[in-house]
Protein backbone atom coordinates (compact mmCIF):
# COMPACT_ATOMS: atom_id res chain seq x y z
CA UNK A 1 0.00 0.00 0.00
CA UNK A 2 1.82 3.43 -1.17
CA UNK A 3 3.03 5.53 1.78
CA UNK A 4 2.34 2.65 4.70
CA UNK A 5 5.47 1.90 5.74
CA UNK A 6 7.19 5.26 4.64
CA UNK A 7 10.38 6.35 6.36
CA UNK A 8 9.56 3.72 8.93
CA UNK A 9 13.70 2.43 9.37
CA UNK A 10 14.37 6.12 8.50
CA UNK A 11 12.41 7.19 11.84
CA UNK A 12 15.10 4.96 13.71
CA UNK A 13 17.90 6.43 12.41
CA UNK A 14 16.89 9.87 13.39
CA UNK A 15 19.45 12.03 15.25
CA UNK A 16 18.32 13.98 18.56
CA UNK A 17 17.92 17.61 17.49
CA UNK A 18 17.67 18.47 13.94
CA UNK A 19 16.02 21.60 13.20
CA UNK A 20 13.44 22.08 10.27
CA UNK A 21 14.47 21.38 6.94
CA UNK A 22 15.86 23.88 4.72
CA UNK A 23 14.17 22.77 2.05
CA UNK A 24 16.59 23.53 -1.05
CA UNK A 25 17.58 20.88 -3.51
CA UNK A 26 21.10 20.10 -3.15
CA UNK A 27 22.85 17.18 -3.58
CA UNK A 28 21.54 14.07 -1.92
CA UNK A 29 21.98 13.37 1.37
CA UNK A 30 22.62 16.60 2.23
CA UNK A 31 19.05 17.99 3.13
CA UNK A 32 19.32 17.65 7.13
CA UNK A 33 20.34 21.32 7.40
CA UNK A 34 18.54 24.11 9.39
CA UNK A 35 15.05 25.39 7.53
CA UNK A 36 14.98 28.95 8.54
CA UNK A 37 17.32 32.01 7.26
CA UNK A 38 20.06 32.43 9.88
CA UNK A 39 21.36 35.67 9.67
CA UNK A 40 25.36 35.93 9.30
CA UNK A 41 27.49 35.12 12.30
CA UNK A 42 24.93 33.49 13.61
CA UNK A 43 25.81 30.52 15.59
CA UNK A 44 22.99 27.74 15.42
CA UNK A 45 23.98 23.88 15.38
CA UNK A 46 21.57 21.01 15.25
CA UNK A 47 23.09 19.05 18.21
CA UNK A 48 22.25 21.91 21.41
CA UNK A 49 18.93 21.86 21.52
CA UNK A 50 15.84 19.34 21.25
CA UNK A 51 11.95 19.84 21.10
CA UNK A 52 11.72 18.02 24.22
CA UNK A 53 13.57 21.09 26.35
CA UNK A 54 12.23 24.13 23.89
CA UNK A 55 11.35 25.96 27.26
CA UNK A 56 15.01 27.40 27.63
CA UNK A 57 16.12 27.01 24.21
CA UNK A 58 17.12 31.13 24.73
CA UNK A 59 19.74 29.72 27.95
CA UNK A 60 21.60 27.06 25.51
CA UNK A 61 22.70 29.38 23.50
CA UNK A 62 22.81 33.59 23.43
CA UNK A 63 22.01 33.20 19.55
CA UNK A 64 18.42 31.61 20.64
CA UNK A 65 17.71 35.11 22.77
CA UNK A 66 14.40 35.60 20.88
CA UNK A 67 13.27 31.82 21.58
CA UNK A 68 12.93 33.40 25.35
CA UNK A 69 12.37 37.01 24.83
CA UNK A 70 10.38 37.14 21.56
CA UNK A 71 6.89 38.68 21.64
CA UNK A 72 5.29 37.00 18.15
CA UNK A 73 6.85 33.23 18.94
CA UNK A 74 5.23 30.43 17.54
CA UNK A 75 3.12 28.04 18.13
CA UNK A 76 0.18 29.67 20.07
CA UNK A 77 -3.11 27.92 21.15
CA UNK A 78 -6.32 28.82 19.07
CA UNK A 79 -9.98 28.95 19.96
CA UNK A 80 -13.34 29.57 17.78
CA UNK A 81 -13.28 31.97 20.77
CA UNK A 82 -10.78 34.07 18.62
CA UNK A 83 -12.99 34.09 16.00
CA UNK A 84 -11.82 33.46 12.22
CA UNK A 85 -10.07 35.90 9.51
CA UNK A 86 -11.84 38.17 7.61
CA UNK A 87 -8.55 39.70 6.83
CA UNK A 88 -4.99 38.66 4.83
CA UNK A 89 -7.55 36.05 3.18
CA UNK A 90 -4.94 34.07 0.74
CA UNK A 91 -5.34 33.35 -2.97
CA UNK A 92 -3.57 30.41 -4.36
CA UNK A 93 -2.08 29.76 -7.75
CA UNK A 94 -0.91 26.24 -7.56
CA UNK A 95 -1.73 25.15 -11.02
CA UNK A 96 -0.91 20.81 -12.23
CA UNK A 97 1.61 18.55 -10.70
CA UNK A 98 4.76 20.05 -8.95
CA UNK A 99 7.75 18.39 -9.60
CA UNK A 100 9.92 17.67 -6.65
CA UNK A 101 11.76 15.40 -4.12
CA UNK A 102 10.27 13.46 -0.96
CA UNK A 103 12.09 12.59 2.20
CA UNK A 104 12.77 12.34 5.72
CA UNK A 105 13.77 15.33 7.02
CA UNK A 106 15.03 13.63 10.33
CA UNK A 107 12.11 14.12 12.28
CA UNK A 108 8.98 12.72 9.73
CA UNK A 109 8.32 13.07 5.82
CA UNK A 110 8.70 16.29 4.26
CA UNK A 111 8.95 17.58 0.36
CA UNK A 112 11.09 19.97 -1.74
CA UNK A 113 9.76 21.82 -5.09
CA UNK A 114 12.66 20.92 -7.30
CA UNK A 115 15.14 23.57 -9.31
CA UNK A 116 18.06 23.84 -10.81
CA UNK A 117 20.33 21.92 -8.41
CA UNK A 118 23.27 24.02 -9.49
CA UNK A 119 22.18 27.04 -8.88
CA UNK A 120 23.01 28.97 -5.73
CA UNK A 121 20.62 29.62 -3.42
CA UNK A 122 20.51 33.18 -4.02
CA UNK A 123 20.03 32.24 -7.89
CA UNK A 124 17.01 30.13 -7.56
CA UNK A 125 14.26 31.81 -9.06
CA UNK A 126 11.36 31.63 -6.38
CA UNK A 127 8.68 33.12 -8.20
CA UNK A 128 8.76 30.12 -10.70
CA UNK A 129 7.30 28.01 -7.96
CA UNK A 130 3.34 27.64 -6.66
CA UNK A 131 2.29 31.06 -4.84
CA UNK A 132 -0.44 32.43 -2.87
CA UNK A 133 -0.95 36.09 -2.53
CA UNK A 134 -2.58 38.13 0.85
CA UNK A 135 -2.60 41.44 1.20
CA UNK A 136 -0.98 42.49 -2.24
CA UNK A 137 1.98 40.24 -1.46
CA UNK A 138 2.73 37.16 -3.12
CA UNK A 139 4.83 34.32 -1.36
CA UNK A 140 6.05 31.07 -3.10
CA UNK A 141 6.52 27.80 -2.16
CA UNK A 142 9.75 25.85 -0.92
CA UNK A 143 8.54 22.99 0.02
CA UNK A 144 6.17 20.70 3.14
CA UNK A 145 6.97 19.18 5.85
CA UNK A 146 5.11 16.91 9.28
CA UNK A 147 5.57 17.46 12.40
CA UNK A 148 4.18 15.57 15.47
CA UNK A 149 1.99 16.23 17.39
CA UNK A 150 0.88 19.08 15.83
CA UNK A 151 2.18 22.42 16.84
CA UNK A 152 -1.28 24.67 17.18
CA UNK A 153 -3.88 23.04 19.44
CA UNK A 154 -7.69 24.20 18.55
CA UNK A 155 -9.84 24.52 21.49
CA UNK A 156 -7.56 22.49 23.57
CA UNK A 157 -6.98 19.76 20.90
CA UNK A 158 -4.01 18.81 19.19
CA UNK A 159 -4.23 16.66 16.47
CA UNK A 160 -1.94 13.85 15.77
CA UNK A 161 0.18 15.70 13.27
CA UNK A 162 0.45 19.05 11.44
CA UNK A 163 1.26 19.49 7.94
CA UNK A 164 3.51 22.62 7.71
CA UNK A 165 3.58 24.80 3.53
CA UNK A 166 6.44 26.59 3.65
CA UNK A 167 6.48 29.83 1.64
CA UNK A 168 9.31 32.79 0.84
CA UNK A 169 9.39 36.16 -0.76
CA UNK A 170 10.97 36.61 -3.68
CA UNK A 171 14.46 36.79 -2.21
CA UNK A 172 14.05 33.62 -0.70
CA UNK A 173 13.41 34.74 3.01
CA UNK A 174 10.84 32.78 4.88
CA UNK A 175 7.73 35.01 4.68
CA UNK A 176 4.83 32.64 5.49
CA UNK A 177 3.52 28.92 6.65
CA UNK A 178 0.47 27.32 5.78
CA UNK A 179 -0.54 24.54 8.93
CA UNK A 180 -2.86 21.80 8.27
CA UNK A 181 -4.32 19.48 11.07
CA UNK A 182 -3.82 16.41 10.14
CA UNK A 183 -6.17 13.46 11.71
CA UNK A 184 -7.07 9.53 11.47
CA UNK A 185 -10.46 9.61 9.47
CA UNK A 186 -12.49 6.49 7.89
CA UNK A 187 -10.77 6.46 4.24
CA UNK A 188 -7.69 7.64 3.33
CA UNK A 189 -6.03 10.59 1.74
CA UNK A 190 -6.19 11.19 -1.81
CA UNK A 191 -2.65 13.53 -1.16
CA UNK A 192 -0.93 11.27 0.51
CA UNK A 193 -1.94 8.33 -1.57
CA UNK A 194 0.22 9.47 -4.21
CA UNK A 195 3.33 10.10 -2.47
CA UNK A 196 6.15 7.30 -2.21
CA UNK A 197 6.39 4.24 0.05
CA UNK A 198 10.02 3.07 -0.06
CA UNK A 199 12.28 6.07 1.39
CA UNK A 200 14.88 5.90 3.89
CA UNK A 201 15.48 2.36 4.60
CA UNK A 202 19.10 2.72 3.86
CA UNK A 203 20.17 6.18 5.50
CA UNK A 204 18.76 9.36 6.62
CA UNK A 205 18.16 12.48 3.68
CA UNK A 206 18.09 9.87 0.46
CA UNK A 207 15.17 11.78 -1.67
CA UNK A 208 12.83 10.11 -3.88
CA UNK A 209 12.48 12.54 -6.95
CA UNK A 210 8.24 12.88 -6.93
CA UNK A 211 5.53 14.80 -8.61
CA UNK A 212 2.51 16.19 -6.04
CA UNK A 213 -0.57 17.32 -7.00
CA UNK A 214 -1.56 19.64 -4.62
CA UNK A 215 -5.55 20.15 -4.96
CA UNK A 216 -6.13 17.54 -3.20
CA UNK A 217 -4.46 18.71 -0.31
CA UNK A 218 -6.23 22.26 -0.53
CA UNK A 219 -9.82 21.21 -1.31
CA UNK A 220 -9.69 18.95 1.94
CA UNK A 221 -9.04 22.67 3.31
CA UNK A 222 -11.40 24.29 1.47
CA UNK A 223 -8.83 26.44 -0.15
CA UNK A 224 -8.07 27.88 3.39
CA UNK A 225 -12.30 30.00 3.47
CA UNK A 226 -12.11 29.65 7.19
CA UNK A 227 -8.65 29.44 9.01
CA UNK A 228 -6.93 31.67 11.73
CA UNK A 229 -3.95 33.73 10.83
CA UNK A 230 -1.40 35.97 13.21
CA UNK A 231 1.85 37.38 12.92
CA UNK A 232 4.50 34.79 14.49
CA UNK A 233 8.17 33.10 14.38
CA UNK A 234 9.82 29.77 13.28
CA UNK A 235 8.83 26.89 15.54
CA UNK A 236 12.53 25.73 16.01
CA UNK A 237 15.90 28.34 16.67
CA UNK A 238 16.75 30.83 15.91
CA UNK A 239 12.92 31.70 16.44
CA UNK A 240 13.21 34.23 14.06
CA UNK A 241 10.07 36.30 13.74
CA UNK A 242 8.29 38.32 11.31
CA UNK A 243 6.53 35.23 10.25
CA UNK A 244 2.99 34.88 8.87
CA UNK A 245 0.73 31.92 10.09
CA UNK A 246 -2.06 30.89 8.47
CA UNK A 247 -4.13 27.68 10.41
CA UNK A 248 -6.81 26.03 8.70
CA UNK A 249 -9.49 25.91 10.39
CA UNK A 250 -10.58 22.12 8.84
CA UNK A 251 -8.88 19.37 9.76
CA UNK A 252 -7.30 16.53 6.47
CA UNK A 253 -8.55 13.03 7.65
CA UNK A 254 -6.28 10.32 6.80
CA UNK A 255 -6.51 6.42 6.66
CA UNK A 256 -6.01 4.82 9.80
CA UNK A 257 -2.80 2.83 7.71
CA UNK A 258 -1.80 6.29 6.49
CA UNK A 259 -1.29 7.65 10.00
CA UNK A 260 -0.29 5.27 11.54
CA UNK A 261 2.81 5.40 8.76
CA UNK A 262 2.99 9.04 9.48
CA UNK A 263 3.29 8.67 13.25
CA UNK A 264 5.68 5.50 12.36
CA UNK A 265 8.40 7.87 10.31
CA UNK A 266 8.30 10.58 12.74
CA UNK A 267 10.20 11.59 15.86
CA UNK A 268 8.39 14.15 18.55
CA UNK A 269 8.83 17.74 16.81
CA UNK A 270 6.30 20.27 18.60
CA UNK A 271 7.61 23.24 20.61
CA UNK A 272 6.08 23.85 23.54
CA UNK A 273 2.92 26.36 22.88
CA UNK A 274 3.96 30.25 23.53
CA UNK A 275 2.20 32.46 25.16
CA UNK A 276 -0.15 35.14 23.41
CA UNK A 277 1.37 38.58 23.55
CA UNK A 278 1.67 40.98 20.24
CA UNK A 279 0.48 38.16 18.01
CA UNK A 280 -2.45 40.17 16.79
CA UNK A 281 -4.65 37.36 15.84
CA UNK A 282 -6.73 37.12 12.79
CA UNK A 283 -5.66 41.56 12.55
Amino acid sequence: MLFQSIFLAAATLAPTALSCPQHTNAKRNVHLTTRQQVPPGTNVTQNDWAYEASFNWGKINPDYELCQTGTQQSPIALSLGNGLALNHVPTFKYNGSIAGNFYNWGYGPAFTVAHDEKAAEEDIDWTSHPSFTYDNETVYLKGWHIHAPADHSVGGDRSKAELHLVHVDAEGHEAAVMAIRLDPGNSNSTFFEQLPAMIGYTEMGVEEPTTVDFAPLLESVLYFNEFWTYQGSLTSPPCTEGIRWFVARQILFTGVDQMRAILGASTYSARAEQEVWQHRINE
